[in-house]
């Protein structure tokens, strides 16, 4: 059986751990005033990858809380992702300076197809395309805009472009606790012949049984966010789970 990932998330404005409903920033919960503890905890727990993503830095559309991520980068002896505002290369670049093992180009993937490109070419497998979606079309700036583009038609031309793996969040599921959209996750996996880690919906562990069902179909992983701060997913047992049924 392929390798199925939980990628706890930790989610960062203004210093804190936050959650937000459908990307609303003014539907905001505070779950964490050390999102560097948090990453401690989840490593602890026995998490393979921290998930963070720099929600001021998504909305100013350049990394904000940098020197957040490069202390939780520098701490854990896991492998850490991130999103968040990455549109230029000299911000790629600091990151993976910082320690960080994957960057996640979300908005650029749309509005800078040539800039995608050139990380691609020099990063390959540290990069990650965040395909945000709403009613199956890419939504862009931390979700403030929705494109005309359909999210599998990008997905098919990125993964030309050198795209190893795609992080796919249908918006309508976000933070809403019901469910991930396992269909619409599957479609990008075999559309773009691609490894797609699943992002918001994940509300209980039969979501990542579900999900990780179709591990060897492509689905490589789950982002739980507000599932592990609520308790309904606790994250140890969520892994020994995974790891037995694999």
């Amino acid at each position: 059986m392929s390798k199925f990932v939980i990628y706890p998330a930790i989610d960062i404005r203004g210093g804190k751990c936050v959650r937000l409903v459908q990307g609303d920033y003014n539907r905001e919960t505070v779950y964490n005033d050390d999102p560097v503890a948090v990453a401690h905890d989840w490593e602890a727990q026995g998490a393979e990858w921290i998930h963070l993503v720099d929600l001021d830095g998504a909305k100013a559309g350049h990394p904000v809380n940098d020197g957040l991520i490069g202390r939780i980068a520098q701490t854990v002896r896991i492998p850490v992702q991130v999103g968040g505002g990455l549109r230029k290369e000299e911000d790629v670049e600091r990151l993976i300076g910082l320690g960080v093992s994957r960057v996640i180009l979300g908005t650029a993937a749309i509005e800078d197809r040539k800039f995608v490109a050139r990380v691609l070419a020099k990063h390959g497998a540290a990069v990650a395309i965040g395909i945000d979606a709403r009613n199956g079309l890419v939504a862009t700036r931390g979700w403030l805009e929705t494109s005309e583009v359909k999210a599998v038609d990008l997905a098919v031309e990125l993964a030309a472009e050198g795209a190893q793996t795609f992080i796919f969040t249908d918006i309508s599921r976000d933070g809403m606790m019901g469910g991930p959209n396992v269909e619409a996750i599957l479609e990008l996996a075999q559309v773009s012949g691609r490894t797609v880690i699943a992002s918001g919906g994940v509300s209980r562990q039969a979501d990542l049984d579900r999900l990780s069902a179709y591990a060897g179909s492509g689905i490589g992983g789950a982002i739980v966010g507000k599932a592990l701060y609520t308790g309904n997913i606790k994250l140890d047992e969520a892994i020994r789970r995974l790891g037995s049924n694999g």
